[in-house]
């Protein structure tokens, strides 16, 4: 299994960035998968999840600015973030489960992605 995010960068506070991971060796139709993020210092803390019915979650801090989608089609995990903060900066994470339902903690899911940088200034 690969996961591979593409879309982080530079961007000032309130604009919106486009989050990408495109897997290959698993089906996202029929599992969950979910955005973690990492700040310097800080733990890694999940973002979105959506399952395999296409049901989402999101940390407080970011619901209604994100929004997380899949492509099953294209085995590919998006996120929209607008009204990006400067505190949305860190290391986001594409992470993918080989079971249905998501889990909130990090060490639930069994397979991860390099990571894209995103910062907000």
């Amino acid at each position: 299994v690969q996961l591979v995010e593409s879309g982080g960068g530079s961007v000032q506070a309130g604009g919106s960035l486009r989050l990408s991971c495109a897997a290959s060796g698993y089906t996202a139709r029929r599992k969950c998968m979910a955005w973690f993020r990492q700040a310097p210092g800080k733990e890694r803390e999940g973002v979105a999840t959506i399952d395999s019915i296409g049901s989402t979650t999101y940390a407080d801090s970011v619901n209604g600015r994100f929004a997380i989608s899949k492509d099953s089609a294209k085995n590919t995990l998006y996120m929209q973030m607008n009204t990006l903060k400067p505190e949305d900066t860190g290391m986001y994470y594409c992470a993918a489960r080989d079971g249905p339902w998501c889990l909130s903690r990090p060490d639930g899911y069994n397979y991860w992605g390099q990571g894209t940088q995103v910062t907000v200034s």
